[in-house]
């Protein structure tokens, strides 16, 4: 007894065990009826594209909505944490774990695929033309922009204001409060942790797996070790063992440093891939996709599919937004650890625009030098790519020089992405199943930092990326309603808060 004591005195039992059974469920059910699994999960998933892709649509759209009205409102002057709440880190190093954990591994491996893929197979424009260019930096500005950022800006902003506030766990079940009371403690509470932690869990595992087949690719091109599922299955063990040792050091020792590493590596990259390519061209590229983007923004919005036989918003924009959702708690609780002494409105603003905009100037890199390459003939990036998007990154940089460097580099971002959102969300879920404990022992993190892991073989077993798609849109649908609920809680308690209530001073 006293055993069983002292294993759950920092953890919340109900939601441990619950999150943990159904995880090692979905990883025996997936590596034990692989058929089965890749079926059930074809299933859902064309289910859900068909049946609620408007509503993914319209909730996605009303977030950002509602993300603006919190930065310019009179609620924008409330301070995380109380009046006299200061941040905890600088502001670079806050900016850096933001990006880090909110994209990562999923921006390097689609940001030259992506566009690409659109260029060859547009909407509207003629294939492989100018027009075609411009509408591939558009929809992929679309999937990778604000809409993204305003579902984490939302979430993570609630999260941070019931914990630092109100005095509630750091976890989703305080969203409930003013609903529920003290009642959150319940069952009703430990459900909406569970969802959150599997939900955490298979949408970092869903990066995982691209992070697995892209450093694969990596080392083909660096050791001719050739593409396969095995050497990605033995690339997410050895990598997760990394990650393990970094989440148990903590926030301070090793996701910091670790971000502000890869931050520093990602912008050497790009300023490569920007000046020794075509520099003007790359420049104007940004500009021209950020104009479209910004005018189109409203109808891209709220377009739905009418055609149930094509299937193009279901793998491209249904896919994000479930991915983005699914990532949600997340980044919410890693974000909201980290920004206590925030005001709401420099919270918003940050995490909504700062990091579209260096994603938007990665996509334009990256994307705007392959399409460059393949439209000008000085290079055949095209088919390969399409087929194999891990490959494209790589394929990039074999147009430049220095590519044994460049690719190199390339290699060690991506498996320093792979870690920092291997241990960022580890150490989430364990917040979450420790009770909302800021500092959870280590052994808990250690168990879903290998839960990730796992996680990652077992979606690259069923299907690879396909299954990952088919996850990652059916995990949105019970997510997105924490997203609704988290605006309701905002909505009940922001113009109450005593910062912009109390009487001033004369």
């Amino acid at each position: 007894m006293r055993t069983w004591k002292a294993v759950t005195a920092n953890m919340n039992p109900p939601v441990f065990i619950g999150a943990g059974l159904v995880v090692i469920g979905f990883c025996i059910f997936g590596a034990g009826f692989t058929n089965t699994a890749e079926a059930l999960f074809q299933q859902v998933q064309t289910s859900i594209a068909r049946y609620f892709g408007w509503y993914y649509v319209l909730l996605v759209t009303v977030v950002l909505l509602f993300s603006f009205w919190l930065g310019f409102s009179r609620v924008g002057q409330i301070r995380i944490g109380g009046a006299d709440a200061r941040p905890e880190f600088r502001r670079t190093s806050w900016l850096a774990m933001l990006f880090t954990a909110g994209m990562g591994i999923g921006l390097v491996f689609w940001s030259v695929a992506e566009p690409l893929t659109h260029f060859d197979a547009p909407r509207q424009a003629a294939s492989q033309s100018d027009a075609a260019i411009r509408e591939a930096m558009r929809l992929s500005f679309f999937h990778w922009g604000l809409h993204a950022w305003a579902l984490y800006t939302v979430l993570a902003l609630a999260i941070a204001y019931f914990h630092f506030n109100r005095g509630l766990p750091l976890a989703p079940r305080s969203l409930l409060y003013p609903f529920l009371g003290e009642r959150i403690h319940g069952w009703t509470g430990h459900v909406i942790d569970i969802l959150c932690t599997v939900g955490t869990l298979l949408g970092v595992a869903t990066s995982l797996g691209l992070g697995a087949q892209q450093i694969n690719a990596g080392l083909d091109k660096l050791a001719g070790l050739a593409l396969s599922t095995g050497v990605q299955l033995s690339l997410i063990a050895l990598i997760t063992l990394v990650a393990t040792i970094s989440v148990a050091a903590g926030v301070n020792k090793g996701i910091r440093r670790l971000s502000r590493l890869n931050a520093f590596l990602a912008i050497a990259l790009t300023a490569f891939v920007l000046f020794a390519g075509p520099v003007v061209y790359l420049l104007q590229t940004f500009v021209t996709a950020l104009g479209g983007y910004l005018q189109s923004l409203p109808s891209m919005s709220l377009y739905v599919n009418l055609d149930p036989e094509d299937n193009w918003q279901a793998d491209w924009t249904l896919f994000y937004w479930g991915w983005w959702i699914s990532w949600s708690p997340f980044v919410a609780i890693f974000v909201a650890r980290v920004s206590h002494g925030r005001t709401v409105r420099d919270f918003v603003f940050s995490v909504l625009f700062f990091p579209a905009l260096v994603t938007f100037l990665w996509l334009s890199i990256f994307g705007g030098a392959g399409l460059f390459m393949e439209h000008r003939g000085e290079a055949a990036l095209l088919p390969e790519v399409v087929e194999t998007p891990a490959i494209a990154l790589h394929e990039l940089l074999e147009g430049y020089p220095f590519t044994l460097i460049a690719q190199t580099a390339a290699t060690l971002l991506i498996t320093i992405f792979f870690i920092t959102s291997s241990d960022s969300g580890s150490l989430v879920d364990d917040i979450v199943t420790s009770g909302g404990r800021l500092h959870p022992p280590r052994w808990q993190r250690i168990f879903w930092a290998t839960s990730e892991g796992l996680a990652a073989m077992t979606l690259l077993v069923v299907g690879g990326l396909q299954a990952m798609r088919n996850a990652s849109i059916s995990l949105g649908l019970p997510m997105s309603f924490v997203l609704i609920l988290a605006m309701a809680s905002l909505v009940r308690c922001l113009p109450r808060d005593p910062q912009i209530t109390r009487p001033t001073a004369l």
